[in-house]
């Protein structure tokens, strides 16, 4: 089984050369969002998904790789419950979100980093009103609000 500091380190591996929207390492996301579901009172298992929440979707590695991956219980389904698939819509995402155990959790702990207002400060207004748009609707769907 991988421990939670070599899933900390592949992560940081595989997401290595991505920037989020306002340029900055993408890194510091997985970082803010792991220290959120930490805060949270989130289980070993979550903050592992936390570190690999976007590395499916963003193609850092591939549904093969996790497939075989040594993980602890619940982590490869938290991933694939929380990896948004080209052109699903936000109904169906959040919907699968909700009916996998533990990946709730982990999309609060992404959606209270991506809508940090000082995160959004660094974007541009148009991008900044559409995400702030769309992270208001999953947190709605998701029964955050």
């Amino acid at each position: 089984m991988l421990t939670l500091p070599e899933i900390e380190a592949l992560a940081r591996a595989a997401h290595a050369t991505q920037t989020d929207k306002a340029g900055r390492p993408y890194t510091e996301h997985l970082a803010a969002v792991a220290e959120g579901v930490r805060a949270r009172g989130g289980t070993q298992e979550q903050i592992a998904a936390a570190w690999l929440h976007d590395a499916v979707e963003d193609g850092a590695v591939s549904e093969e790789w996790l497939a075989g991956a040594e993980l602890g219980p619940g982590v490869r389904e938290m991933i694939l419950a929380l990896s948004k698939h080209q052109g699903e819509d936000l109904r169906s995402y959040t919907a699968r979100i909700l009916a996998t155990p533990g990946a709730l959790l982990v999309k609060e702990a992404d959606l209270a980093h991506n809508a940090d207002p000082a995160r959004l400060a660094a974007l541009d207004e148009p991008t900044r009103t559409r995400l702030t748009h769309k992270y208001a609707t999953v947190r709605a769907l998701l029964g955050l609000a």
